[in-house]
């Protein structure tokens, strides 16, 4: 019997010292997102398109961003545009697993048509930059250089919004999702050719 318990506290100390050291060393928040991807990769977790009528707010474009080099830019400067808006913080797993799918999107599109903006809340970009130059993502970084307006807004991270070109939010989703499916892009392209 006492040798079942003693077995029984190295197994618990060996869980507890790997956990300890994904926390310590910063790597759980990777560990999360890779499990979270493998949901992801299932297809059960789908971007949301087209809101009802009744559900599309207007975008206020007094909203300042600031890119990973330094230069601030308005929102405005993308009216009469398509703009994928996703937002999300290195810290987050969610955020993280669904990143793969957004940068092979990214990839997909025309970016004179689409415009792509990755809205990071961590508190400092110099570590938005490094998470984002580790990964090797090439999808336009910002953050926030004035108030976030209350239209974007959102109860948890990752939030991802779909802008029309007439400035109406015409897709909200709230949580991760995998947006490198053909219905998804297929939506987006849409969006060029719509006159609300």
């Amino acid at each position: 019997m006492k040798q079942k318990i003693i077995k029984e506290l190295k197994s618990w100390g060996i869980i507890v010292v790997l956990f300890l050291t994904l926390y310590l060393s910063g790597l759980h928040t990777e560990v999360a997102a890779f499990a979270q991807r493998i949901i992801l990769s299932t297809g059960l977790i789908a971007p949301d398109t087209e809101l009802s009528i009744e559900e599309k707010e207007d975008v206020d474009y007094n909203f300042k961003l600031q890119d990973l080099e330094g230069n601030v830019v308005s929102l405005s400067e993308f009216k009469n545009k398509v703009i994928f808006l996703n937002v999300w913080a290195s810290w987050c797993p969610p955020c993280i697993a669904e990143m793969p799918s957004i940068q092979s999107l990214y990839d997909k599109i025309d970016n004179d048509d689409i415009i792509f903006i990755m809205l990071s809340m961590d508190k400092k970009s110099a570590k938005a930059k490094k998470f984002i130059d580790r990964k090797k993502y090439t999808f336009p970084v910002y953050t926030a250089a004035s108030k976030v307006p209350d239209v974007f807004r959102a109860p948890s991270i990752p939030t991802t919004y779909v802008i029309s070109k007439e400035g109406k939010i015409v897709s909200k989703k709230v949580g991760m999702a995998n947006y490198d499916k053909k219905s998804f892009l297929k939506f987006l392209n849409k969006q060029t050719a719509s006159t609300d």
